[in-house]
């Protein structure tokens, strides 16, 4: 990837702020034990999944910071037809290129992406054939894991 800046082309990383809204479902509980509340699983949810985010690393990327600041909400949900919660994170990460940034596009729980820098950047034909490839590996990824999980 190339970048201007002032119109003088160099190799740089991408510098962006994603938003990750982690959902969370109650269910009900067992016995005399209560169930917990959707907010409370959203919550956790999140924690495990920002603890992956710190403790593992992700080729390509290199996470600044997180962010969990904004509150958790729920909403009614008409497909399921009970309250799911989302519970924020907003992660500033650093890329190599664009392709690395796709990881987090093609996530269920992406809301919102914002690059921070560089103010332009250009892709080469190349370039661009890659990360429509790669876009396509993240599809193939996501319809293999939907698969999955509704299978059962």
């Amino acid at each position: 990837m190339r970048t201007e800046v002032n119109n003088d082309p160099s190799g740089t990383e991408l510098k962006a702020k994603v938003r990750l809204d982690f959902k969370g479902v109650s269910r009900p509980g067992r016995l005399f034990f209560g169930s917990k509340t959707t907010e409370k699983v959203a919550e956790e949810h999140r924690e495990q999944q920002i603890a992956l985010f710190r403790n593992v690393p992700i080729q390509g990327i290199r996470i600044e910071d997180i962010s969990l600041g904004g509150e958790t909400y729920a909403v009614f949900d008409d497909q399921a037809n009970n309250e799911v919660a989302y519970a924020p994170a907003e992660l500033i990460v650093v890329a190599d290129t664009v392709e690395d940034l796709v990881r987090f596009v093609a996530r269920e729980d992406f809301r919102r992406i914002e690059i921070l820098e560089p103010t332009n950047f250009v892709l080469s034909r190349l370039e661009i054939e890659r990360l429509l490839f790669r876009i396509n590996e993240e599809i193939k990824s996501l319809h293999r894991w939907w698969e999955r999980k509704y299978a059962r």
